[in-house]
């Protein structure tokens, strides 16, 4: 339904009170109101998940470290665990001598024993009894005539200070009344003051000092602007009796979203006392927030008479219990509100540090205050325990901002925003599992276990190899020189061909995007039907210190469900990181860091199964060639892939699509001469030797048959080992030969590795007819030395062509 052209029609405005000699509005602050917290109990029923006794015990201690004397501590009748946790206060000595503790309760004789109980043997207990006082709540909720609400509330404060005699009697402790009529600000003026002075005459006992009644008027629901709210109060405080023995209380709620307005109001109007949340926490749109109220004094030069002077660890500590997080723009507290980002805004601070030094070293001469003037900011950041460096950098991470630096200090990351935010969950997560302090290492250990980062920290998913390249559908136009010096990319398609380790089985896999991680996520899609797409992507340059030489690139990616990545619901996403030397290597092992969190529930992955033949099912190149990365340890070029691929379908025609994967591991060996000690037929070495000539060039002598001849010694030089070989077997074999590919890696770790290489040798050669024949051949070969692998691939492949000798 749409919104009403005339609102009238629906809403009714507030009644104004008319006080012609208002005095509010002339009044400034002189001191600090009373504090009372209500976090513990107005707060807490607010939330989604009600705190434990633990977390609210560590809420209480930080209340208690920030200077609040009165601090409401639950709803005792309402539950056995707020009963236990306020016995718990008492009988474990939680509470100081200078604190009072205050329960509340409705208006119900069975629910008053039961608190006044829950206080029994505390120091210091303020009972704070209510009920509802407004007309819809007199008519539509609870069906009372002004008399019968009158009637209740007397004869229950006649009950509460009876049994608080009888406790204080035989426990000692002392105790203060609070009454609220509920929904004051929507009670008729004149009926909220007829029953606070009916109140006060059945307890009987007002006094000054400690002695003193406290009337909490709660905006229970804000429905009229704070000056209305000033214009209430200073006329209960004009109206009320004895107005030395009543300490009047303000609870002001923000549904207007003017809550610090109409506590601040209400104080210039006659409040004494304010009851509230630090941060603001309550029911809807929360209770007015003591933290603002108390530096708002503050920043006026009064004191605020509360401690907020490690103001993080507050926020930590209420946040961590209260699971709400703190908007980064939230006054004081917020995470960005110390930042600037516009550079006039930077420059201007930046000028007034200049000239507030200046300043202040005159003050100190003269002797006089050094009065805080910096443009844009009404608070000096370190009164809060922030330093300096927090205005444009560090506070603007405060908050997760200590575990940020910690990161970036031990594992030079500097992690975007919202990682930081989903790292900062992690770490509270652990902290409350084990109930201690999280150190350097622990931080540092969660950080490598949770994105797989780092030696032993490997996830489901590593990257093994890859190799990236551009699909040349048609030939991309040449870019201006605008388009170059703007850094813009073409749109030239990428493939990815890798080769990934799978819960310890390596699989090959290939796929194409417009980049490296789309190509690797539509790899991941194809081959294991990981269906993933970014939603954040960045990355910076980490050890650059050497001007470049030494540098890697940190690459951090932020990934959902694609199949969701339309949606307009919240979704869940999972974070990854990646550090490597090649900034594309960074970015894949990026993508794998997340998607390795995105699969740690433990879903099964599809299995290498080989299906080889001509139809449909038929399994792919990558499925054979994972068989050989896998039986072999070869990662096999994507060319030289192709190629098996071939021999594989041809044998397996043969075997009516069937063939197994040992199968297809003798076929390799056999097909390419492989671990096979079988003698060469055409071309066979019984050792070499490589000499290193002037600058580049090589020279290769060794002695070698040819068709079971005798041995002959033949050298040739080129530009390096392979380029001599070739120019050494030239010497005896007529046309051409020439490597069209080459490739090599590494085998096994330590002690144990080998070179493995793979070349794709051409031949050449005119026949007797003068036509030109053409072909060529792969050859594979490992070995110790990196040098002896490549030769003998060259000869692997040149056994496999129908070279011709010369005459």
């Amino acid at each position: 339904m749409p919104m009403l052209s005339q609102p009238s029609q629906k809403y009714k405005p507030y009644t104004p009170i008319r006080l012609p000699s208002r005095q509010w509005p002339s009044k400034t602050f002189t001191k600090s109101p009373i504090w009372l917290s209500t976090d513990l109990r107005d707060g807490n029923q607010a939330l989604v998940n009600p705190m434990t006794i633990e977390q609210k015990t560590i809420f209480f201690r930080e209340l208690v470290k920030c200077g609040v004397k009165q601090i409401e501590v639950a709803y005792p009748s309402a539950s056995d665990t707020d009963f236990a946790f306020v016995r718990g206060l008492i009988e474990k000595h939680e509470i100081p001598d200078d604190v009072w503790i205050q329960v509340l309760t409705p208006a119900r004789e069975d629910l008053i024993r039961r608190t006044i109980d829950s206080v029994a043997g505390s120091k210091h207990a303020i009972i704070h009894m209510y009920n509802a006082t407004s007309p819809t709540f007199r008519n539509v909720v609870f069906r009372n005539s002004k008399e019968q609400t009158l009637d209740l509330t007397i004869k229950h404060t006649k009950i509460i200070r009876e049994l608080t005699e009888e406790c204080t009697q035989k426990y000692g402790t002392k105790f203060i009344y609070e009454y609220s009529p509920e929904t004051f600000t929507q009670t008729e003026p004149d009926f909220a003051i007829e029953v606070c002075e009916a109140v006060k005459k059945a307890w009987g006992k007002a006094g000054l000092g400690d002695e003193r009644i406290i009337f909490n008027l709660p905006s229970t629901v804000e429905i009229a602007p704070p000056n209305h709210y000033a214009d209430q109060i200073e006329n209960f405080c004009n109206k009320i009796s004895e107005r030395e023995k009543i300490i009047v209380s303000l609870h002001p709620h923000n549904d207007r979203g003017t809550g610090i307005a109409s506590a601040e109001l209400g104080t210039l109007a006659g409040g004494d006392r304010i009851e509230g949340c630090f941060f603001g926490n309550g029911e809807r749109t929360g209770n007015v927030d003591l933290v603002t109220l108390a530096l708002n004094l503050y920043t006026q030069g009064i004191p605020p008479m509360l401690d907020l002077s490690d103001l993080q660890n507050t926020i930590d500590v209420v946040t961590a219990c209260n699971d709400l997080p703190i908007p980064a723009r939230y006054p004081y507290a917020g995470e960005l509100v110390y930042t600037a980002f516009s550079g006039s805004h930077q420059d201007a601070i930046k000028k007034g540090f200049e000239a507030q030094r200046l300043k202040h070293e005159e003050c100190k001469a003269k002797g006089e205050p050094l009065i805080w003037d910096i443009p844009y900011l009404p608070i000096d950041p370190a009164d809060l325990g922030q330093t300096y460096e927090a205005l444009i950098r560090v506070n603007s991470q405060s908050g997760k901002g200590g575990i940020s630096y910690l990161l970036k200090q031990n594992l030079h990351l500097d992690l975007p925003r919202k990682m930081q935010v989903a790292f900062y969950q992690v770490v509270q997560e652990v902290s409350d599992r084990e109930a201690r302090e999280m150190t350097v290492d622990d931080i540092t250990s969660a950080f490598k276990r949770t994105y797989h980062f780092g030696t032993g920290h490997k996830g489901r998913l590593s990257l093994r190899s890859f190799k990236i390249s551009s699909l040349d559908y048609e030939k991309p136009k040449p870019k201006a020189k605008s388009d170059q010096e703007s850094g813009e990319e073409d749109d030239t398609q990428r493939r990815f061909d890798g080769t990934v380790s799978v819960d310890g089985v390596y699989r090959v896999i290939r796929g194409k995007g417009n980049g490296p991680l789309s190509a690797l996520l539509d790899a991941l899609r194809t081959h294991l039907s990981l269906d993933f797409a970014i939603r954040e992507y960045s990355e910076h340059t980490i050890n650059d210190a050497d001007e470049g030489e030494n540098a890697q690139a940190a690459s951090y990616v932020e990934l959902i469900s694609a199949t969701e990545r339309k949606t307009t619901s919240t979704r869940q996403s999972w974070w990854g990181v990646g550090v490597d030397a090649d900034i594309a290597r960074s970015g894949l092992r990026a993508v794998l860091s997340a998607v390795n969190s995105a699969i740690i529930d433990g879903r099964e992955l599809p299995k290498l199964k080989l299906s080889v033949g001509f139809h449909s099912k038929s399994s792919g190149q990558e499925d054979v060639a994972s068989v050989i990365v896998n039986q072999l340890g070869l990662e096999l070029p994507r060319r030289f892939q192709a190629a098996f691929f071939e021999v594989v379908q041809r044998k397996a025609l043969e075997e009516a699509d069937e063939i197994s994967i040992d199968g297809v591991t003798q076929l390799f060996k056999d097909t390419y001469r492989y671990q096979n000690d079988r003698p060469s037929t055409k071309v066979s070495m019984e050792s070499f030797k490589l000499d290193h000539l002037d600058g580049s060039r090589r020279s290769l002598s060794g002695s070698f048959t040819f068709f079971g001849g005798a041995s002959r010694t033949i050298s040739g030089t080129g530009n390096g080992p392979l380029s001599s070989l070739l120019a050494a077997l030239h010497t005896q074999i007529a046309g051409t030969l020439s490597i069209r590919d080459y490739w090599e890696h590494s085998i096994g770790e330590g002690s144990e590795v080998r070179a493995a290489s793979y070349v794709d040798l051409v031949y050449e050669v005119t026949g007797e007819s003068t036509k030109n024949l053409k072909s060529s051949a792969w050859g594979v070969a490992t070995d110790t030395d990196i040098t002896a692998s490549g030769v003998k691939a060259v000869l692997n492949a040149v056994n496999d062509l129908n070279v011709v000798l010369k005459n």
